[in-house]
């Protein structure tokens, strides 16, 4: 698999198997956090399903949600904005 986003500055991504076909890609802020007890905090960009071939938006880190087009994510998240016509046109 070959992730289509470059990290933006002071992150990274992870993955970790989530099932057999799917993989689950963390995305890592590398700041420096003092309640974090010098761990970086991570949070789950979304997930990849390998035998698909597509990206699918996280519900949480636990359960992946529907399919999306990767030119519709961010290299922050793969979830989708809901945004009425108005909130888009100032995107």
């Amino acid at each position: 698999m070959e992730f289509p986003h470059k990290a933006p500055t002071g992150y990274e991504y992870w993955t970790d198997d989530f099932k057999k076909t799917i993989k689950r890609i963390w995305i890592r802020n590398l700041g420096d956090f003092v309640y974090t007890g010098g761990e970086h905090p991570s949070s789950v960009w979304g997930f990849y399903d390998s035998r698909k071939k597509c990206y699918i938006a996280p519900i949480n880190h636990k359960k992946p949600g529907k399919e999306v087009r990767i030119e519709d994510t961010t290299p922050y998240t793969a979830m989708q904005l809901n945004l009425n016509p108005l909130e888009r046109a100032f995107l």
